[in-house]
């Protein structure tokens, strides 16, 4: 994602918000200072974003509603940010849906998919854009080249063949990263979102240049649970290496996160070690006997726009619990009574883990980006914190599962090392359009006998809507972490002997 590790305004006011709402939450007291806060955060008299001081401070208003898990308010309509804030200051309060929410009056009405001709045109002599174009929609007028948008089917030849490059195709950003489709426009020409359509992958919202799209989160009610004395455990996703600057070595990771007020850290990859185990025989168990192919289970954005757009290919994907889940389980066995919170990249967890059959085991889920907001809040520095033991619970393989093709790697070695003998052909997609490209593929039985991973975001988790850096820099950090892991092979997991007593 190109927007992903650049400090800009954007990302700035961002974290702001979900500072200030882990703030307001350590704090405690009068929930009603949430009437302050966007002046805290866009202090003065003169806007530095848009038109106005006041439209930003409205903007800022609503993120910090759905940073604490609440709807967006009317627009026609008066409504105090206040509205709904002690019901939501209960660590079981869940927000409603929907999870990805359009802020309308911070959309920019962006123009939706279509070819523009810019000053760039030359008029050349050859004009291959006119002879290209399948329906007349390219003329010459006084020596340069128009588009006829009437007649245009945005099918893009003319742009392709240009030798100058002078035909520019215009999108929503929004809408160009949805592999859904699932973003169309309301009647004032903004944003908006079909919920049949949308997986929660979170792709719009960080493709974004305005900022007009946001998810909910729960930083609010994780804090009131740690507030009351809860025992409170982090699940962190391997993806979190990297994510929070040079200072954060892993080692540090679970010292950091007690200064939070977590009781204990959990490496999420140990239960992907598990479900490398569990999709190895999943697969030599089923293919191509019961099913031609079986694809991943682990993304849940991959898995429900699998199920939504092929539903004949269901029974296909991995029935294997997601790593989040495996591993909270395994927590909730050992530490009774205690909550889980799962860490991670990923916006799509968020949906994934307000399922009724996962709630009993995910408590909350957290985007790296807002656990930073917490440790802003608390002032942590990361180069102060004395780092901890090394982690060592689980293998690489289940490191790798953070990487796009590093689910189908893992469950290739396993099955390597459970049956030599056995080959197995592997196509791993990365981004829900290539993902759709795939099982489209596969459709016409063209990858009968196949493992398929599906990764939502480009690039694997490491590029998921919560993360903080480059996705190229935090898969060259990911993969030093995964080489520093003593076990190779999810097969050599000390926790394998577990995965029965995690399905009773």
């Amino acid at each position: 994602m190109p927007m992903r590790g650049i400090d800009s305004s954007l990302s700035h006011i961002r974290r702001k918000v979900f500072t200030e709402v882990a703030r307001m939450a350590y704090e405690g007291g009068d929930y009603g200072r949430i009437e302050e806060l966007p002046y805290k955060i866009v202090p003065g008299e003169v806007s530095r974003y848009r038109e106005s001081i006041f439209l930003e401070r409205a903007i800022v208003g609503e993120r910090l509603r759905l940073s604490m898990g609440l709807s967006l308010r009317p627009m026609d309509e008066h409504a105090p940010l206040t509205t709904g804030i002690e019901e939501a200051a209960r660590p079981e309060k869940y927000y409603e849906p929907p999870l990805i929410n359009v802020i309308k009056f911070a959309c920019n009405a962006c123009p939706e998919k279509s070819y523009r001709v810019t000053n760039l045109c030359q008029g050349c002599l050859a004009h291959p854009c006119v002879e290209v174009c399948p329906k007349d929609a390219v003329s010459i007028v006084h020596g340069k080249s128009i588009i006829d948008p009437e007649k245009c089917v945005k099918c893009g030849q003319c742009a392709n063949v240009c030798p100058y490059g002078a035909i520019n195709k215009i999108e929503r950003p929004c809408a160009a990263a949805c592999g859904m489709d699932a973003i169309g426009s309301d009647e004032l020409g903004r944003a908006k979102i079909d919920y049949d359509r949308c997986v929660s992958c979170g792709m719009c919202l960080v493709n974004c240049p305005f900022g007009a799209i946001a998810d909910k989160s729960q930083i609010f009610q994780v804090i009131q649970a740690i507030n009351e004395g809860d025992r409170v455990i982090a699940a962190v996703a391997p993806a979190f290496v990297g994510q929070f600057g040079p200072d954060m070595t892993p080692e540090k990771l679970k010292p950091a996160m007690k200064l939070l007020g977590f009781d204990d850290v959990v490496e999420v990859a140990v239960g992907a070690d598990l479900c490398t185990l569990e999709e190895a025989k999943d697969f030599m168990r089923e293919v191509p006997e019961y099913q031609p192919f079986m694809a991943t289970s682990c993304c849940p954005a991959w898995s429900v726009m699998a199920k939504k757009l092929f539903p004949d290919f269901a029974p296909y994907i991995s029935m294997a619990m997601t790593p989040m889940v495996l591993t909270a389980r395994l927590i909730k066995k050992t530490y009774k009574g205690c909550k889980v919170v799962f860490v991670g990249p990923c916006a799509a967890k968020k949906l994934e883990a307000s399922r009724r059959t996962i709630r009993s085991d995910v408590d909350f889920v957290l985007t790296f980006e807002e656990i930073m907001g917490m440790f802003e809040a608390k002032a942590i520095h990361f180069a102060e914190v004395a780092a901890g033991p090394e982690l060592t619970e689980a293998t690489a393989d289940g490191r790798g599962f953070a990487v796009s093709g590093g689910v189908a790697s893992a469950v290739v070695n396993a099955i390597r090392e459970l049956d030599p003998e056995r080959e197995v052909k592997v196509m791993a997609a990365q981004g829900l359009r290539d993902c759709r490209k795939m099982l489209t593929l596969a459709k016409t039985g063209k990858l009968d006998g196949y493992l398929l991973e599906g990764m939502a975001c480009p690039g694997g988790c490491v590029a998921g809507a919560g993360t903080l850096q480059n996705p190229v820099k935090a898969t060259a950090a990911l993969n030093k972490y995964k080489n520093s892991a003593p076990e190779k092979y999810s097969v050599h997991s000390k926790y394998k002997i577990t995965l029965d007593f995690l399905h009773d």
